[in-house]
């Protein structure tokens, strides 16, 4: 997701208008975005190195849970701010094919090959319509980029997409064809993304923001201690309805909104966390995508080498969060 001023480009290559303020050099990328990029898939990598600590500990399931309330919607709204340019020409559908569909094919290929011998598996078939692992963010991307246009058009397209997210909900039926369940849920994320300013992220990067989110995130901590022996983590993956996740019905919309709610408020405390200048990591913000892509292998491999075969034991599950 490579982002230049005053022509960003995204991570399938599509060149998009100044994006951050102040202004950058023509070519120069603003590392505050960067930044955050690397710092999200940092947390996601450690989420799924959290993941066998969590039983047995109400703590670790509680920081858990914080960590998946925002670090995926700080990923897709930086994603969706960084596609307000695109349209359906033919470069640019050329460049999304190769930047994501390419890379997905490869990818699913890859995971598959991966967890036969993982998983002991040697028959497994390969299925474009049924990701591993972490290829459900490319095909989702690949949607809510197509569908870029349509949201510019209409004249509520957030309360659209959260409406669309919550019958998502209602719906089991809607299955794991590229996991759009998730893509469903997640969508408003995507569609905020598109409509967000370079002034809206210069709030939360002022000194008062990040004092601000102290206090937030601490409460958030509190709360999800209090809430984990209560409901379950599972409504911030967003790939489940609620008649999957064991609750009534009318659970599924109202959840939507809530979590929509709790996620917003901790992605902009962390971005009121991230560094604005040049940082070690700021070169690997660049390549993000990849290096997301790529830790799936490493935390997939961690079963095998613990000596372990219960798939997404210790490692992401076929629909890892």
């Amino acid at each position: 997701m490579s982002h230049r001023h005053p022509a960003a480009v995204t991570p399938a290559g599509h060149a998009s208008p100044e994006t951050a303020a102040p202004p950058k050099q023509a070519g120069q990328r603003d590392a505050f975005f960067d930044n955050a990029k690397y710092l999200a898939i940092v947390l996601v990598a450690m989420g799924h190195a959290w993941e066998p600590l969590r039983e047995g500990s109400r703590a670790v399931s509680a920081l858990y849970m914080v960590v998946y309330a925002f670090h995926m919607p700080a990923f897709i709204i930086i994603s969706g701010y960084f596609s307000r340019s695109f349209d359906p020409t033919p470069g640019r559908l050329r460049r999304l094919v190769t930047g994501l569909a390419v890379p997905y094919v490869v990818f699913e290929t890859a995971y598959t090959l991966f967890t036969r011998w993982t998983d002991q598996e040697p028959d497994r078939p390969v299925s474009l319509l049924d990701p591993l692992y972490l290829t459900w963010f490319l095909a989702a991307l690949f949607i809510w980029r197509l569908t870029t246009p349509v949201w510019r058009r209409v004249r509520w397209p957030l309360p659209l997409a959260l409406l669309i997210a919550m019958l998502a909900t209602l719906s089991p039926s809607i299955g794991n064809d590229l996991d759009l369940q998730r893509t469903l849920q997640f969508l408003p994320y995507f569609v905020l993304g598109l409509f967000l300013r370079p002034e809206h992220f210069q709030l939360v990067r002022r000194r008062a923001a990040r004092i601000l989110a102290v206090p937030v995130f601490a409460g958030a901590l509190v709360l999800a201690y209090w809430a984990v022996p209560r409901m379950t983590g599972a409504w911030f993956y967003h790939r489940d309805s609620a008649e999957e996740l064991a609750a009534p019905a009318w659970y599924g919309p109202m959840m939507t909104l809530v979590t929509f709610g709790c996620s917003l408020a901790l992605v902009a405390c962390f971005l009121a966390w991230v560094p604005g200048r040049r940082a070690w990591f700021t070169a690997l913000g660049a390549g993000t995508l990849y290096g997301y892509l790529l830790h799936g292998f490493v935390a997939q491999g961690s079963k095998f080498w613990a000596g372990t075969s219960r798939r997404g034991s210790t490692g992401p599950s076929e629909r890892s969060p």
